[in-house]
């Protein structure tokens, strides 16, 4: 069948030879694969650099191809009804599979205008390495973004991490290259190498990889997200119908890696998704809270310095080990929000910085580019491929993982052009303002189409500042967030709790100014691991007194906390009243449980949080100003306020004693009370507290027979609540 002599070799055809040699390519296959020949023959070329022998089944014989290029090009002389079927290579490490030059593109000409334009919201399906039956042929198809690039390979496994072996074809204008590996399964490493123009070679991970390397290394894997079987139905039919309805939100914040631990080591998904369903049941919390899980390189940045945007971190499983934690966690009817940073991405070589040799994925000024905080780089969210990249990787999370809401970190960050810069080191936007207009615009168009697509999911913005509109509706103007973290109602409580009770007095404002914008925004009341590391100290830590005041102030914040307007989230340790300052290398102190006074402090967190479940006077219409009364913030001397909250069903009277002081009658001027009855007090001794409980508490009648106030007795340093009718 080989029995014809190959052509002399053009100039050109030489020419592209040695662009292959030089890996300096832009369409290898148009050399490579099956092409025409002489007439009625076809030729297979081969490439395989360094190789003096190379075998092929050609209609199920084995043959050898004839070594036309010293350098390692190899011809095969074929009839011409021969398609690319037809033939198989043997590969070195005895692998017998279809060439790789032999097939069409993966990634198509719809696929090229959407990426482009910014709009291509399935990317996640179609750029990086997936696996995928293609022309009927299982293997990996990798497509990857690097326009400004000479030339890139897929390098990995199979081919020994040459680069010489799989150089990769561009796509038209898009800047895509792209590469379909037959035979490639599960488990497999690989990276890019990607030469540039200022022929530099870079090896780069996978932007849109599924799985990477457990850390140190850094090397993409080939995973499979859509195996797992979900059992999760009802709980996403139900989150469908509850984004028009009220209901409760309490968020336990965690770090998965800290959590717990077996004897010093990580624990897989699966397993601590039985233990935090368990907790977080027993604790009645609604939500958990996951510091970042995307992939990163450096433990110590908790994951806020992500390398891997899609890919849930090797080190606690596999992505399929994932799905089975966000799986078992909506079973057993708790959501899953995942921090999500868009804001900054990490300087390591290996990852997106410069990805292509120049700035592709940041701004190239660094007064636009990077982070001086942080020291990382800033996306640019002007340019349409990558705002894409990034609404692509929230919708992966939504729709593929299941993920219930994002918290989005530093939107502060994002929304400010001139965040954490002296007056010379930032660019004013076109109007000389200092608002960054292509973030707030790729806010609004992920907002919208989050929403759109996952009906019931929460955004969420951890966002210090006063921008406005940052929870309001797009079609009014908003940004389009469902909650935004209260940073100023949690600065403000912290500075007074850690005031020594005698000067509390001075700065009841701290506490008051708050409900001058509670309303304002849909907020979510925070005590955040950002508060309990760092020399903050951890909650306990920070409160003034003797040890019995420490505890009763920490039962009075948390017990605070969920009597104020707006959802609620609590981060892991300070429900059992660690001392020391969270550590993400250690885990949680459990051992302090077996010590009354943190035993009892976790019996009141989880009974306080019950009891926001069960009252929907504390979360119903909770963003409506008419669900909140002042009754008195004005009693400065005795640093006490008191406040109704109100639902449709019910009436609670809040009071709070910020001092230790015990009052044994205490007169609340409030009218139109016919009964009432305290149903929670966090002096009670079963929280460690001193008992000063109100059996029953006494309504002073005026000489017209109305009622006129409350006499009560105020426990020291507690929250009370009261039912009233």
């Amino acid at each position: 069948m080989n029995t014809m002599q190959p052509t002399e070799f053009d100039p050109n055809f030489l020419d592209q030879l040695n662009r292959i040699i030089c890996i300096r390519h832009h369409d290898p296959h148009s050399i490579l694969g099956l092409h025409p020949y002489y007439a009625g023959y076809k030729v297979i070329r081969l490439w395989r650099p360094g190789a003096d022998q190379v075998y092929l089944e050609v209609f199920g014989d084995i043959v050898e191809a004839k070594k036309i290029h010293g350098a390692g090009f190899f011809e095969y002389v074929v009839p011409e009804h021969t398609t690319n079927k037809d033939y198989r290579i043997y590969y070195q490490n005895g692998m017998l599979v279809q060439d790789p030059y032999s097939f069409l593109p993966t990634f198509g000409e719809m696929d090229q205008y959407l990426f482009c334009k910014g709009v291509h919201y399935k990317l996640y399906n179609r750029m990086g390495g997936r696996l995928t039956t293609h022309h009927g042929v299982a293997g990996c198809r990798f497509a990857v973004w690097a326009p400004n690039a000479k030339s890139v390979s897929f390098i990995g496994d199979f081919n020994n991490w040459d680069g010489r072996a799989n150089p990769m074809r561009v796509l038209g204008y898009s800047g895509v290259w792209e590469i379909f590996i037959p035979g490639l399964s599960e488990g497999s490493r690989y990276k890019f190498e990607i030469h540039t123009q200022q022929d530099e070679v870079l090896y780069k991970s996978d932007p849109y990889a599924l799985a990477g390397e457990f850390r140190p290394s850094n090397a993409s894997v080939i995973a499979n997200t859509e195996r797992f079987e979900w059992n999760d139905q009802n709980w996403l039919e139900q989150r469908k119908i509850n984004r028009d309805q009220s209901y409760p939100l309490n968020i336990y914040e965690i770090h998965l890696g800290s959590w717990r631990k077996r004897d010093g080591q990580f624990l897989n998904y699966r397993e601590i998704a039985h233990q935090l369903v368990q907790y977080c049941k027993e604790m009645c919390f609604t939500h958990i809270e996951l510091m970042p899980i995307q992939e990163h390189p450096l433990d110590e940045s908790w994951g806020y310095q992500i390398s891997g945007f899609y890919a849930a971190t090797s080190r606690f499983g596999t992505p399929e080990d994932f799905q089975y934690f966000v799986n078992y966690m909506h079973q057993n009817n708790i959501g899953v929000i995942l921090d999500w940073v868009p804001g900054h991405f990490p300087t390591d070589e290996f990852s997106l910085g410069r990805f292509d040799g120049s700035a592709l994925y940041e701004h190239a000024d660094p007064r636009q580019g990077y982070h001086p905080h942080w020291h990382t780089y800033i996306f640019n969210y002007g340019r349409h491929e990558v705002a894409n990249f990034l609404i692509a990787n929230a919708l992966f999370w939504f729709e593929e993982m299941h993920i219930d809401g994002m918290r989005v970190d530093a939107v502060a960050s994002m929304l400010y052009l001139d965040y954490g810069r002296e007056d010379n080191e930032w660019i004013p936007n076109e109007y000389g303002g200092k608002e960054n207009l292509h973030a707030i615009e790729f806010l609004k168009h992920l907002n919208s189409i989050v929403h759109d697509r996952c009906p019931g999911i929460l955004m969420i913005a951890e966002e210090s500042t006063s921008f406005l509109g940052i929870t309001h509706p797009l079609e009014k103007g908003g940004v389009g967030f469902d909650f935004k973290w209260n940073m100023g109602w949690m600065n403000d409580t912290l500075r007074y709790f850690s005031k020594d009770s005698i000067y509390r007095n001075h700065h009841q404002n701290d506490l008051t100014f708050g409900l001058i914008y509670a309303f304002s925004e849909k907020f979510i009341l925070v005590l955040s691991h950002d508060e309990v590391v760092h020399g903050k100290k951890n909650l306990l830590s920070k409160m003034p007194g003797d040890m019995w005041q420490q505890f009763a102030n920490l039962r009075l914040l948390i017990s605070y906390m969920i009597c104020q307007p707006g959802k609620k989230l609590l981060f892991m340790g300070c429900e059992i009243g660690q001392w020391n300052e969270w550590n993400c290398k250690s885990e949680i102190e459990w051992f302090l449980l077996q010590f009354p006074t943190h035993n009892t402090v976790q019996r009141m967190v989880k009974e306080i949080n019950q009891f926001y479940l069960d009252h929907t006077a504390l979360w119903e219409r909770d963003f409506n100003y008419e669900t909140f009364q002042w009754v008195d913030f004005s009693d400065i001397q005795n640093s006490v306020i008191s406040y109704l909250r109100k639902s449709s069903h019910e009436k609670l009277l809040c009071i709070h004693n910020f001092t230790p002081t015990y009052h044994s009658e205490y007169i609340v001027h409030i009218g139109d009370v016919y009964e009432i009855q305290e149903l929670f007090n966090s002096d009670d001794q079963k929280y460690g507290g001193s008992g000063k409980l109100n059996h029953k508490p006494k309504i002073i009648y005026g000489s017209n027979g109305q009622c006129c106030g409350l006499q009560l007795q105020l426990a020291p340093l507690a929250t009370m609540i009261f039912k009233i009718g």
